[in-house]
C-alpha cells in the first residue's frame, strides 16, 4: 500500500509540475526610482527576457500588437509623467502578418518614465507596466505588473520600498523584486542579434544593387571611361595611375558613408524608427518618390546649386590626393539628378531598420559605384568592351522611374491603413500596380516614348526579353483582383482583410447564402478566413448542443502574429476551411480584447489572483484555469460535456497534421454520441 501511495503521490506531483510548466512567464521585471532633482524623478522598469522570446517596444504603430507602456496611476495636477524612453535600441523587422514594421527587444530592455512632482502632499508614486511577449511559435496575452514607490517627507524616495506584483493581485499578495543600485551597469552579452544582422545584410545587398543601377544611368556611366583614361594618361607610371584610380574609388565610398553617418547622427536611430511607421512621414516619402519618378521620366531634372558644383570643381584643380578627393565629390554632386532619388530611397529603407543600417546602406551603394573605376584602372583594356553610351542609358532611368512610382504606392498604402481611410485597399493597390507594370512593358516594347528617348529603328533582343518578363509579371498579378494570393508581391499590397471584397471580387462570404456554409446565427460573425465564428463561449456551447457539433476553441489575440500565420497558412487550405466551417462550431476567444466587463461581472481570479476587468482578461483567465495554458495560438476541441476530445494543439503550420487532428476530433465526438 505504501508503494502504491508513493506511486500515486509522485504521479500527482509530476502532473502538477506538467500543468504548471504550461504557464509561461518569460519576462521578469525589476523597478527602481532615480531622483534627478527636488521635483524630478525617473521610474526605471528593467525587463529580463527569456531566451527565444521577445518583448514588444513602446513604439508600435496602430493596428499592431500591444506595445509596452508604463502608466502612472496617480498622475494628475501635482504629478506629471513625461515621454517614455527605452534602452537599448529595439530590433526592427517587417512582419508579414501585420503588414508593418514591428520593433521588439530580446534578452533585456529598460523603460524610463520621467516624472515631475510639484505638490508637497505627494507621498507615493504608483503605477503599472503593460506588455506583451511572443516567441517563434506562440504569444502571451497582455499582462500588467504593478510598482509603487513611497516618498518621505522631504520628497526623497525611502529605502527598500520598490516592489512589483502581478497585475491587480489580491490584497496581501506581493512578489519581491530585486532593486538596482544607482549607477549599476547592466551586464551585456555582446552577442549581436541575428535578426539585426540579417536586416543589415539585406540593406547592404539592396544598396549594392541600387548602386549598380545608378552606375547604369546617363549621369554616371559615361564618367567611367573618361575618368579612368584621365588617370592612366596623366600618371607617370601604370602603377601610379592604378593607385590614383583606387583612391578615387575609395573617396567615393568615404563621401557616401559620411552621408549615411550624418543622417544617423543627426536624427538618431529611435527617431528614424519612429518616422518609418509614421503616416505623415510615409505620405511625405510617397510624394517624394512620385517627384523622383517624374524626374526620371524626363519632365525635369533635380540638380544641386551650381555654387556647390563650382566649389567642388575648384578643389579638384588643386591636384594630388586632395584634388582626386574633390573629383569624387564633384562626381557625387554632378550625378545627383540620377543618384539622388536612389540614395534617398535607400536611406529611408535603411532608416526603418535603424542602428548602423544607413551607414551600411551607403557603404553598399558606394562600393558598387566605385568598384568599376578601380577595376578598369587595373585592367584598362576592359574599357574597349564597355557598351557605348546612348539611348539605352535613358531607358535605364525610365525603368527606375516606373519602379519608384510603384514603390510610392506602398508608402501611400501604409498611410491609408493607419488612418483607416479604405481608399487604397488591396484591389485598388493591385490594379494600380498592374497599370504601372503594364505601361512599363509597353515602354520596353517601344510602344510608349518619353521626351528624352532616342529614335529606335529596331527592338533589341535584351529589351524584348525584359519586356516579356514584365508582361508576365503583370499578368500574374491580375488574378489578385479576384482574391488570388499573388505571393511574389506579398508584403507590398495591403493584407486580404483590408480589401473591398475580403473573399475575392464577386465571391460571397460564407453564410451569406449560395454557399456550402449554413446561414449565420444571431450571435455569430464572420471570423478568420470568412469562417462563421462565435466570440462568446457560453453562447457557442449552447449552439453546439443545438446543432450537435463539437466546439473548436481558438484562443487567439488581435496582436498575436503567430495566430495570423496559422490562419493564413493553415486555415486558408480549402479542406481545413471547409471542415472548420461545416463540422465544428468555431469559437475565437481574444485574450487581448480591451472592452471593459460590466462592473458586476468583474472578479478576482482564483488561480492568478488578478483582477479580471476586461473581456480579454476573462478569456485569458478561462484558458489558464481550464487548460493550464497562457500562450496563443491554442486550439482545443470540446464535446458537449466541455471536456477535451483529443490532445490540444498550438502553433504548427503543418496542414496535413492539422487536418488529421480535426478528423480525429470529429471521430472522437461521434464515438461519444
Amino acid at each position: 500500500m505504501k508503494k502504491i501511495s508513493l506511486i500515486i503521490w509522485f504521479s500527482l506531483l509530476f502532473s502538477g509540475l506538467t500543468l504548471n510548466a504550461q504557464i509561461l512567464e518569460p519576462v521578469k521585471w525589476a523597478f527602481s526610482l532615480n531622483q534627478l532633482s527636488e521635483t524630478e524623478y525617473e521610474i526605471i522598469a528593467d525587463a529580463t527576457i527569456d531566451e527565444g522570446w521577445h518583448l514588444y517596444s513602446s513604439n508600435i504603430p496602430e493596428g499592431g500588437p500591444i506595445a509596452t507602456s508604463v502608466t502612472l496611476v496617480n498622475s494628475g495636477e501635482n504629478v506629471n509623467a513625461g515621454n517614455l524612453r527605452e534602452e537599448p535600441e529595439a530590433d526592427v523587422q517587417f512582419d508579414q502578418a501585420f503588414d508593418m514594421e514591428l520593433s521588439w527587444f530580446s534578452n533585456e530592455a529598460r523603460f524610463i518614465l520621467p516624472v515631475t512632482v510639484t505638490g508637497s502632499d505627494v507621498s507615493v508614486l504608483e503605477g503599472y507596466v503593460e506588455f506583451m511577449a511572443c516567441d517563434d511559435e506562440q504569444c502571451l496575452p497582455p499582462d500588467r505588473v504593478d510598482f509603487s514607490f513611497v516618498l518621505d517627507e522631504t520628497g526623497e524616495p525611502a529605502e527598500n520600498v520598490s516592489e512589483a506584483s502581478g497585475a491587480d493581485k489580491e490584497e496581501g499578495t506581493e512578489a519581491d523584486v530585486a532593486s538596482k543600485d544607482e549607477g549599476e551597469v547592466a551586464n551585456k552579452t555582446g552577442k549581436e542579434d541575428q535578426s539585426e544582422t540579417r536586416g543589415n545584410w539585406t540593406i547592404f545587398w539592396l544598396s549594392f544593387l541600387g548602386g549598380f543601377a545608378a552606375l547604369l544611368t546617363p549621369c554616371v556611366f559615361p564618367m567611367i571611361p573618361m575618368t579612368v583614361s584621365f588617370f592612366t594618361k596623366q600618371s607617370k607610371t601604370k602603377a601610379s595611375g592604378f593607385r590614383n584610380a583606387i583612391f578615387y574609388g575609395v573617396s567615393i565610398i568615404v563621401i557616401y558613408v559620411i552621408l549615411g553617418t550624418v543622417v544617423t547622427a543627426v536624427f538618431g536611430a529611435d527617431v528614424l524608427n519612429a518616422l518609418s511607421t509614421n503616416p505623415w512621414f510615409n505620405l511625405f516619402f510617397a510624394a517624394l518618390l512620385i517627384v523622383f519618378a517624374i524626374s526620371f521620366f524626363g519632365a525635369f531634372e533635380i540638380v544641386l546649386p551650381n555654387a556647390w558644383v563650382s566649389a567642388a570643381d575648384k578643389g579638384a584643380d588643386k591636384g594630388g590626393l586632395i584634388g582626386i578627393f574633390f573629383m569624387a565629390f564633384t562626381l557625387a554632386l554632378v550625378s545627383f539628378s540620377c543618384t539622388g532619388p536612389i540614395v534617398g530611397t535607400l536611406i529611408v529603407q535603411a532608416a526603418s531598420v535603424g542602428g548602423m543600417a544607413p551607414v551600411i546602406g551607403m557603404l553598399g551603394f558606394s562600393l558598387a559605384l566605385a568598384l568599376p573605376f578601380a577595376l578598369f584602372a587595373a585592367f584598362p583594356g576592359w574599357l574597349n568592351s564597355l557598351p557605348k553610351s546612348g539611348g539605352w542609358l535613358n531607358s535605364v532611368k525610365v525603368v527606375l522611374g516606373f519602379l519608384e512610382l510603384a514603390f510610392a504606392f506602398k508608402f501611400l498604402s501604409i498611410t491609408d491603413m493607419v488612418w483607416g481611410l479604405h481608399v487604397l485597399e488591396r484591389e485598388v493597390f493591385i490594379a494600380i500596380w498592374i497599370a504601372i507594370f503594364g505601361a512599363l512593358g509597353f515602354y520596353l516594347m517601344g510602344k510608349i516614348r518619353l521626351p528624352h528617348d532616342s529614335p529606335m529603328d529596331h527592338l533589341p533582343v535584351s529589351r524584348m526579353m525584359l519586356g516579356l518578363v514584365v508582361f508576365a509579371f503583370t499578368i500574374y498579378m491580375i488574378p489578385g483582383l479576384w482574391g488570388a494570393p499573388v505571393n511574389l508581391i506579398s508584403g507590398f499590397p495591403p493584407p486580404n482583410n483590408y480589401a473591398e471584397s475580403p473573399y475575392g471580387v464577386g465571391n460571397k462570404a460564407p453564410g451569406s447564402g449560395g454557399g456550402a456554409t449554413a446561414p449565420l446565427s444571431e450571435d455569430m460573425h464572420l471570423g478568420p478566413q470568412g469562417i462563421p465564428a462565435f466570440d462568446d463561449y457560453e453562447k457557442a456551447l449552447a449552439y453546439a448542443k443545438e446543432v450537435n457539433k463539437p466546439l473548436l476553441l481558438d484562443f487567439t489575440g488581435k496582436g498575436c502574429t503567430n495566430c495570423r500565420k496559422m490562419e493564413d497558412a493553415v486555415w486558408s487550405d480549402p479542406a481545413v476551411k471547409e471542415m472548420i466551417a461545416n463540422d465544428y462550431v468555431l469559437t475565437s476567444l481574444y485574450v487581448d480584447f480591451r472592452e471593459k466587463l460590466p462592473e458586476e461581472e468583474q472578479y478576482v481570479s482564483s488561480v492568478t489572483g488578478k483582477k479580471i476587468r476586461t473581456i480579454g482578461n476573462k478569456w485569458s483567465d478561462f484558458q489558464i484555469s481550464r487548460f493550464q495554458r497562457n500562450s496563443q495560438p491554442h486550439y482545443v476541441i470540446l464535446g458537449h460535456d466541455e471536456q477535451p476530445l483529443v490532445e490540444e494543439r498550438g502553433y504548427d503550420t503543418d496542414i496535413k497534421a492539422y487536418t488529421d487532428w480535426l478528423k480525429s476530433g470529429l471521430d472522437a465526438f461521434r464515438d461519444r454520441e
